[in-house]
């Protein structure tokens, strides 16, 4: 097991650390000014100068982001079910909801303002919105995907409403939902930090998308990397959570399909 996750994990590190000497060394060579593209160096000197107020930002954000790829994932998976279950709704209220990602965020992320006031509220609603789509389409996708035979099997034996998507609907979508979250799960921070950008503000509950603001004001561009890079690992250990949560959901689908052959 120790072996696997090792071969896993040390060709994307490896490249990452060949990355930052390449970085660290390009930004010597030419004598890039640090206020346009800092090193690594600096950076990770910034971050840890200012580690108190950076990793309580980076709580913040992923309080944020979390809080709206639940809201996406209850939303997505109600809605996805209901577009699937009649041709009519299929035809008519999917392409509505593509919607959803086809307006842009910046674009309405002033009236989520208005609507939840600024703070947590207003960037967990914009990481809601943003990745709420994904999880229709796969739970829709999924949902009308399965296997022909088995509703046959279900319509045989009288089986219908909750007892079928509970025993048959959802198992079968299970893997194109899981797909649809793991994309969600990047989409939101995204979105929680463009709702910082505008719904943010400095002080004790500061987040990313706010620190992120106010550095540039100040033209504190090692700062602005620093935070940058730890919305980006807030996204990777969301995506990896999610990945972790659906292979277990997937052995359980695997297990179900195994017992319906």
């Amino acid at each position: 097991m120790m072996q696997r996750a090792w071969v896993m994990i040390w060709p994307p590190f490896l490249l990452l650390c060949l990355s930052l000497a390449a970085w660290e060394s390009i930004v010597h060579a030419f004598d890039i000014p640090a206020y346009l593209v800092p090193a690594p160096s600096v950076i990770a000197k910034t971050f840890f100068d200012n580690s108190e107020l950076l990793l309580r930002a980076s709580m913040w954000t992923a309080f944020a982001a979390i809080g709206g790829l639940l809201v996406s994932a209850l939303v997505g998976v109600l809605v996805g079910t209901i577009i699937a279950s009649s041709t009519f709704l299929y035809r008519g209220a999917y392409p509505i909801a593509t919607l959803l990602q086809m307006v842009p965020l910046v674009a309405i992320a002033p009236l989520l303002v208005i609507w939840f006031g600024y703070g947590v509220k207003t960037s967990l609603a914009s990481a809601a919105i943003v990745s709420l789509f994904p999880v229709i389409a796969n739970t829709v996708d999924g949902l009308r995907g399965t296997n022909r035979q088995w509703i046959e099997l279900f319509d045989l034996y009288k089986i219908r409403g909750w007892t079928r998507w509970r025993k048959l609907l959802l198992p079968a979508a299970t893997p194109n939902i899981v797909t649809g979250l793991k994309i969600a799960a990047g989409l939101a921070v995204i979105g929680a930090i463009v709702g910082e950008f505008v719904g943010g503000f400095i002080g004790d509950q500061s987040p990313l998308g706010s620190v992120i603001m106010s550095s540039l004001r100040q033209a504190r561009t090692d700062l602005v990397f620093a935070a940058i890079g730890l919305g980006a690992i807030v996204g990777f250990i969301l995506f990896g959570l999610v990945t972790v949560i659906g292979h277990l959901a997937l052995g359980r689908w695997h297990a179900s399909a195994a017992s319906n052959d």
